[in-house]
């Protein structure tokens, strides 16, 4: 290999780390924004689960449903 072609390779190769870096960055990122929204979506069904078996004991369903 020429000098020339040596430094083009090492260059290219220079470029492409910083490109994979780059895509490795933004891919982190997405991926811990997407971790981030399911434990909130997580946490929001729990919420709702609770949410509705208090209105059914309240509305006294809770008692037809266990004497089924």
């Amino acid at each position: 290999m020429t000098e020339s072609n040596s430094k083009a390779a090492k260059e290219l190769t220079e470029i492409m780390e910083a490109t994979m870096q780059n895509l490795h960055s933004k891919f982190q990122s997405r991926s811990d924004q997407i971790v981030s929204k399911m434990d909130d979506m997580g946490t929001r069904i729990d919420d709702l689960e609770k949410n509705v078996a208090d209105l059914m004991t309240q509305a006294g369903m809770d008692e037809q449903q266990t004497s089924k």
